[in-house]
């Protein structure tokens, strides 16, 4: 008896650990009260738990760090306080979702000292290892954030297991309620599609990209197809009833063929887990190939990557929080993932990841992109 209680007891320190990451930066920030005019420190200090609460918004807290720093001045010691909020971690419920949000406006920190700084996040997260190594590695030396929102600097540094959120990364207050929405991996057909406004809002790599009226255009009209085949699935719950978005051209992901049915049976849902590798997408320099998924929902919140793994663990992830994949469909690609994410950064892995979940043979570079640089690519 004793033994389980005291068991019981650790556990709920540690959920208790867990739930007060809100006070870490307080102290910090308190000690900043030589700068600025008297009273305003502590009262900086006294705004950050509520930044970083389980349900404030994840941009919230980057601009308090703004503020601090506009308020207090860039004496050393107000910007390492600074980051240090910039890096914290945001509470997290695991019991209610399971990624945490992370801010996507690129305008977010406005300071330079503070972009590239990543946030810690939560044990209970996959791939939590990475991204606390790469968050403790941003304080010392911050990665590249030109044009960048935090979200897309974790991207870049091998961690997308999370929901973009604030108000630049949804466009709308609908939009942001949908990522909530999709924490809670209920793939309902209404949050899988993408809206025309938050295509043409999301901040995505702004100096690679260019959303047009024509995208948002093409963007809406997959919407439309996605809400109708979603609910088709909802009320039939057939692999064949399952449909998904049809040929669609838009600004980010650029030509999707439409869905496809895997040829080995999976339910992949409303969604088509295929993949693409081309030269210079979203404006990359000629001769550097990436990957990329070609289903705009799939894609959602997610840019190409030189890193094949970071593409397919994003695919996985979309299959259960917005496209109501089967158990084994999910099962079949976190397996594919397992085999092919370490594998060469070339056309044959994008090849053998189709193919493993039965789209033997589909086009790899459907927008016709220049292959200029692809012998001899690795």
């Amino acid at each position: 008896m004793y033994t389980k209680a005291a068991l019981i007891s650790a556990l709920l320190a540690v959920a208790e650990a867990r739930f007060s990451q809100e006070q870490i930066p307080v102290a910090a920030i308190q000690a900043l009260s030589n700068f600025g005019n008297p009273g305003e420190a502590p009262t900086l200090a006294g705004a950050v738990p509520g930044v970083l609460l389980a349900a404030a918004d994840p941009c919230a807290k980057l601009t308090l760090a703004d503020k601090i720093v506009s308020t207090l001045g860039t004496d050393p010691q107000v910007i390492s306080a600074a980051q240090k909020l910039v890096a914290a971690e945001q509470n997290f419920n695991p019991f209610v979702v399971s990624v945490p949000n992370i801010c996507g406006d690129a305008s977010l920190p406005a300071t330079q000292e503070l972009r590239g700084i990543v946030p810690l996040v939560d044990p209970a997260v996959t791939g939590s290892d990475v991204e606390n190594a790469n968050s403790a590695t941003s304080l010392q030396s911050p990665f590249d954030a030109a044009g960048l929102s935090v979200a897309d600097v974790m991207t870049a540094q091998g961690f997308s297991n999370f929901t973009v959120n604030g108000a630049a990364a949804s466009g709308s207050a609908n939009n942001s309620n949908n990522n909530n929405t999709n924490n809670t991996n209920t793939g309902s057909a209404t949050t899988a599609a993408p809206s025309a406004t938050a295509t043409a809002t999301k901040c995505v790599k702004s100096s690679k990209t260019t959303t047009t009226a024509a995208a948002a255009t093409s963007t809406a009209a997959s919407a439309n197809n996605n809400n109708t085949s979603g609910n088709a699935s909802a009320n039939n719950g057939t692999a064949s009833s399952q449909a998904g978005a049809g040929a669609v051209t838009n600004a980010v992901t650029g030509n999707f063929p439409g869905f496809q049915a895997s040829s080995l049976g999976l339910d992949f849902g409303t969604c088509t887990p295929t993949v693409k590798f081309e030269e210079s997408l979203n404006g990359r320099k000629a001769g550097e190939f990436t990957f990329q998924a070609q289903d705009p929902v799939v894609n959602k919140g997610q840019q190409e990557a030189l890193n094949p793994n970071i593409i397919f663990n994003r695919i996985c992830d979309q299959l259960v929080n917005v496209c109501n994949a089967s158990d084994d469909a999910h099962t079949a690609c976190k397996q594919a993932q397992a085999d092919l994410g370490s594998g060469a950064k070339d056309a044959s892995t994008a090849n053998a990841w189709n193919e493993a979940l039965g789209f033997a043979g589909v086009d790899i570079n459907p927008d016709n992109a220049p292959q200029t640089g692809l012998i001899g690519h690795t």
